[in-house]
């Protein structure tokens, strides 16, 4: 691996729900490699994530995704200058896997140990392709188990505006996708079919939290679908599967943009970035853009292999701890519930 004086390279290692992804990230913006061993199709077969099955696999392919990444990078771990690890929030099963791993190479290869917040990993993700974008700005994360409206005050330092009291965005799509008789992973599926639907054919509620204005509910517009579906069974009315999934996914993106445009309001930015599996949704992405580009603000976001679960945004973020003199003791463990912030 050719690496310039005084570059930082890191292999990062992400395992924090059913992905097993490793990555060589140099100066936390230049991805060398990004191997990502996923599971959707195991987990496919019993219409969810099983925290066991995906422990265990984490265990069969981890050694597998680091020789991948390694070999893919042309690096030699006299190049490497530090182990990065996702250690929460994620499944703890699944975040132990990872854990151990990096711990064990820390220990065998005398290198520095980081620890990293997968949210925060999600938000640097938009660093690896934006080589200009830098702090301050404001980023709306989603995905599967979290929905967060984030000001980012600097590397390292976040402040939380709005989180989703009940479901997260990507929760939501999964069970509606259950619901309409799509399985799983219904963000892909939802989106698939909803280009065939019509967006307008079901007005859903657009829940608001009356304590929180930033904060997101998506309980309730789960609900009113499932209810939805329940009175045209009752009614014999025929329920077309493409308008409820274009109606819900609209009623979800709207209330996504419209709390997150609230924030561009009142808080002046002018970059706002989107980050997270849910990120790689087309109708939120252009509906941002749009709304970006009315309120004059520069619109950001990671290509979607950057927005689901990988490695390289684990990679991207140890740089700016790495330089900030962050390192972890190998008695780091996985915190399954570790809050933005907390370190």
């Amino acid at each position: 691996m050719m690496k310039e004086q005084g570059e930082i390279a890191i292999l990062a290692i992400e395992s924090s729900c059913d992905e097993t992804a490793a990555a060589v990230v140099v100066n936390g913006r230049e991805v060398r490699s990004n191997i990502i061993s996923s599971q959707i199709a195991l987990h496919t077969l019993y219409g969810g994530v099983v925290p066991e099955i995906a422990s265990r696999k984490h265990i069969e392919k981890i050694n597998q995704v680091i020789t991948e990444a390694m070999e893919t990078a042309e690096a030699d771990w006299s190049e490497i200058d530090a182990i990065a690890v996702t250690y929460g929030p994620g499944l703890v099963g699944a975040l132990l896997v990872g854990v151990a791993e990096a711990k064990a190479i820390s220990y065998a290869r005398k290198l520095p140990l980081i620890g990293v917040h997968h949210i925060e990993g999600h938000i640097c993700a938009n660093y690896i392709e934006n080589k200009e974008l830098e702090p301050p700005f404001l980023c709306l994360v989603v995905s599967g188990g979290h929905t967060h409206l984030v000001k980012v005050e600097d590397y390292r330092s976040y402040k939380i505006l709005g989180r989703t009291r009940d479901d997260a965005a990507g929760e939501a799509f999964d069970k509606v996708a259950r619901a309409i008789g799509l399985g799983y992973p219904g963000g892909p599926k939802i989106e698939k079919v909803s280009h065939e639907g019509n967006p307008h054919a079901v007005e859903f509620p657009r829940p608001k939290v009356a304590d929180g204005e930033y904060d997101f509910s998506f309980s309730g517009l789960k609900s009113a679908v499932l209810n939805y579906l329940n009175s045209c069974q009752m009614k014999n009315i025929p329920i077309v599967q493409t308008d409820i999934a274009a109606s819900f996914q609209k009623a979800v993106t709207d209330v996504l943009i419209g709390n997150a445009m609230h924030a561009v309001d009142t808080y002046g930015v002018k970059k706002f970035a989107i980050a997270g599996g849910v990120a790689s949704n087309g109708t939120l992405r252009e509906g941002m853009r749009i709304a970006c580009e009315e309120k004059g603000v520069e619109f950001y976001h990671p290509s979607p292999v950057y927005c689901t679960d990988n490695a390289a945004m684990i990679g991207a973020a140890a740089y700016y701890e790495y330089m900030a003199g962050t390192r972890s003791g190998l008695d780091l463990n996985a915190v399954p519930n570790l809050k933005l912030g907390e370190r």
